[in-house]
């Protein structure tokens, strides 16, 4: 099992930038990004595969969030520009250890998970 641990969370005004990153004990190979509002289903973000070359995001984060990652670093970044409150959410990343190269909105198909970061705009 993988470790994940999310860092870069916190209260930013609408309109403003934050940088989420995901640090992993090991090599990953499909990263995503999730996250769950207060009494609301957990939602996928952003994935990506392994080369980086391959990135899926919400519709709803399409053109304000990157995803990236550092494979010499075992590092997962999102860039989140032009917050909204409905970003608010607590951030979770996901790891697939096993290789593959399709990237999935599906959380079932990652089996390493970090214990998220708190994400609050304000409006």
């Amino acid at each position: 099992q993988v470790q994940m641990v999310e860092s870069g969370g916190g209260l930013v005004q609408a309109g403003g930038s934050l940088r989420l990153s995901c640090a992993a004990s090991g090599r990953t190979y499909i990263m995503g990004w999730f996250r769950q509002a207060p009494g609301k289903e957990r939602e996928f973000v952003a994935g990506i595969n392994y080369g980086g070359d391959r990135t899926l995001y919400a519709d709803s984060v399409k053109g304000r969030f990157t995803i990236s990652r550092d494979n010499a670093k075992n590092t997962m970044y999102l860039q989140m520009n032009s917050l909204k409150p409905e970003d608010t959410a607590v951030y979770s990343c996901a790891a697939r250890r096993s290789w593959a190269t399709v990237v999935s909105r599906d959380n079932r198909y990652y089996g390493s998970w970090g214990q998220g970061t708190q994400v609050t705009v304000s409006s």
